[in-house]
């Protein structure tokens, strides 16, 4: 093998190789989170379901189930007292985004005196967000925003002059428009329901597993893809490619977690990876979808 040939295998090899995602397993740099995930001895609660990996400390934890906690002094009661079906909805929602570590897809660059990040667009399960409205229909507020526009006069947020406290049926007519409006586009309502793997849960039973893992991996794809075209994608169509440049062809090929890199004749095999195409940098490549089989690529034949 030619020399120009051996560095290319160890290119092909070093792009490949298992490197630690950036959009998972992180926790946001926001005002009460950690720098990093990990195991909590215990989380109170709500938030209990995060305990084996978080983002949120136990006081934070304990403090997100409080009226006016000092995480961020808010008053869930400014237009009366909130149910209590109503207010466990905020309650997971405050569990959900200070200790989910599977939130990095969304996560988002602001300016603020408070938090350098926030999330925008988290796609809510189908359930979650009607569940939410359905328990809290009834319950009434002032605005359909309470990111902003409070009257912060006294310390705590309170409905700003002139405005009047109605149902949260008549200020959020649909699930749609509570989930998405409440937080600024925090959430982004979906048709896709709990386990199917494209949508967050607010709510899940740890015992089964943090489904959002998955989700988080699923959308880190995504996001990652979208760039070259493979918006419409999916994970499971996208198995093959083949670059040829140069008299070179290297063809890779992706079964589940395993991708195998062959490249004139060598085959390097490792495991849990992220396929990048773009970080091969052969000069003249083309990149053609193939079938999960690295026979039945089309300029394998």
């Amino acid at each position: 093998m030619r020399a120009g040939q051996v560095l290319l295998v160890l290119l092909a090899a070093s792009a490949v190789m298992p490197a630690k995602d950036p959009l998972l397993n992180v926790c946001m740099d926001a005002k009460h989170h950690k720098t990093k995930p990990g195991p909590e001895g215990t989380l109170h609660g709500q938030c209990a379901p995060w305990k084996d990996n978080a983002c949120c400390t136990a006081n934070t934890s304990s403090e997100a189930h409080r009226d006016q906690s000092y995480l961020y002094n808010f008053n869930w009661n400014h237009c009366g007292v909130m149910p209590p079906k109503c207010k466990r909805h905020f309650i997971q929602d405050t569990c959900l985004y200070e200790c989910s570590p599977n939130l990095g897809p969304w996560i988002d660059q602001v300016d603020s005196s408070w938090r350098r990040e926030r999330i925008l667009h988290v796609p809510l399960c189908k359930e979650d967000c009607e569940e939410w409205w359905e328990d809290c229909k009834d319950y009434v507020t002032c605005k359909d925003n309470w990111h902003k526009g409070w009257n912060w006069a006294t310390g705590t947020n309170r409905c700003p002059w002139g405005s009047i406290c109605r149902p949260f049926s008549e200020v959020f007519p649909e699930p749609k428009d509570l989930c998405e409006k409440i937080w600024s586009n925090s959430y982004k309502y979906t048709a896709e329901r709990r386990g199917s793997g494209r949508c967050i849960q607010m709510w899940f039973d740890p015992a089964k597993g943090n489904p959002n893992v998955v989700v988080a991996k699923y959308y880190a794809w995504k996001k990652r893809s979208s760039p070259v075209g493979m918006e419409n994608v999916t994970p499971e169509a996208a198995r093959c490619w083949v670059l040829q440049g140069s008299g070179l062809r290297i063809t890779l090929t992706v079964s589940r977690s395993v991708l195998a890199v062959h490249l004139l004749g060598a085959w390097m095999h490792t495991e849990d990876v992220t396929v990048k195409v773009t970080s091969l940098l052969v000069p003249g490549a083309t990149r053609t979808p193939g079938s999960s089989n690295a026979k039945l690529c089309p300029s394998d034949e």
